[in-house]
């Protein structure tokens, strides 16, 4: 054989059989070869299980998508490009022309955005409703064949805590599906109500270091097929590294949760004591309205601390650019803090009946609280709170 076709068709050693390595390769190939015709075939009708081309499946991608599954406590899951991608995929899958969606209206912007200004031009209805209206939501899926009911919970950035149960028992009543947007949530959180599937920014804490983008939908394994099918046409494809490096930040899920989410009630109680801070939403403190259900529906009470400050928006923006170990960067649960101001979160896309729900005031800020020591964010707090307000 000549060095031309040596050089591509050479193989790389396999380890023998019990001599596996210790962290998982990445798979990072497009096809894979198949030993005749007969089980290509096979491998394209889905009847053996083999891997043949990687938008339609990948081990490292699929290595992934067991162990979210079994995170979450659900049957199955599909790993896709990023957070929206799950949302965009999951809509796509289970909804018609004609068909309706009741929407709380705290949920992710972006995931409004969607519904009401890209599948509105497909026929999907959308109704836009508080997730505290319990009266309204039993009104509207008493009224309205529904197909499904999305939510989020705890919400983005204003911290809402939905009943779940409620949300759940009234859906299942009217025969609509539910789904959860269970980012701020985390792995792991509110498998045991009964809800259909779990969308996820594996950006976020599952990732964990702001360096891959990441979504999955996990949930009963024949809705889970039908998404996962639509990925396929569509395209959205997690890429195999993107794979494992998520893969290997959740080797580091717990212990980092676990240290942001104290951090995160530490940095709270302390602006809490602030008269400068008018309002700190965090569903760890006592005086949040959703303490009680948030304690009986969460294993933690998250890592985002959302803050409102006395002054004037533009005392907001100084806060915010006065701080130095917080970056302004619209993310969330990563290794450092992060901060967005309200000039970055305003609901413009709402009615501005609605934009109330939404909870955003002129001077609102969310914080994501990282890994460094609490006692130097409060340094850094106290510094900017001091800068904002002439002190």
């Amino acid at each position: 054989m000549k060095s031309k076709t040596r050089i591509i068709h050479h193989r790389a050693d396999e380890p023998a059989p019990g001599n596996r390595p210790l962290v998982s390769p990445i798979y990072q190939s497009v096809k894979f070869e198949l030993e005749s015709l007969t089980e290509v075939e096979r491998a394209w009708n889905n009847e053996s299980g083999a891997y043949h081309y990687s938008r339609t499946a990948n081990p490292t991608v699929r290595e992934l998508e067991t162990l979210l599954a079994e995170l979450q406590g659900q049957e199955a899951c599909v790993a896709v490009s990023t957070g929206m991608a799950a949302v965009a995929a999951t809509l796509i899958a289970l909804l018609s022309q004609g068909d309706h969606v009741l929407i709380c209206v705290e949920t992710y912007g972006p995931t409004r955005s969607l519904l009401l200004k890209t599948l509105a031009r497909f026929g999907v209805k959308t109704t836009l409703i508080s997730m505290d209206d319990h009266v309204g939501i039993e009104r509207v899926l008493a009224a309205t064949p529904t197909r499904l009911v999305w939510f989020e919970s705890p919400t983005n950035p204003a911290l809402k805590i939905a009943d779940i149960s409620f949300i759940v028992k009234a859906a299942k009543g009217c025969g609509a599906l539910t789904v959860i947007d269970n980012t701020f949530a985390g792995l792991e959180a509110h498998a045991g109500f009964g809800i259909d599937l779990f969308v996820h920014s594996l950006t976020k804490s599952a990732a964990g270091h702001g360096d891959v983008m990441g979504g999955a939908v996990m949930g009963q394994r024949a809705l889970v097929d039908k998404i996962r099918t639509q990925v396929i046409a569509l395209g959205p494809t997690l890429d195999p590294h993107a794979a494992f490096l998520i893969s290997r930040g959740l080797k580091t899920y717990h212990i980092r949760r676990e240290a942001q989410c104290r951090h995160a009630l530490v940095i709270a109680r302390f602006l809490e004591s602030d008269p400068r801070v008018t309002r700190v939403r965090y569903p760890g403190l006592a005086s949040h309205p959703g303490f009680a259900l948030a304690a009986k529906q969460m294993p933690d009470s998250g890592s985002v601390v959302t803050i409102d400050l006395s002054g004037t928006a533009e005392q907001s923006r100084l806060f915010a650019d006065s701080l130095q170990l917080f970056a302004s960067v619209a993310s969330l649960a990563s290794t450092e803090s992060l901060i967005v101001p309200p000039q970055l979160m305003q609901p413009r896309e709402l009615p501005a009946a609605l934009r109330a729900f939404a909870d955003i005031g002129p001077t609102t800020a969310r914080l994501s609280i990282g890994l460094e020591d609490t006692d130097d964010l409060i340094a850094d707090l106290t510094a900017a709170l001091g800068a904002a307000f002439g002190e």
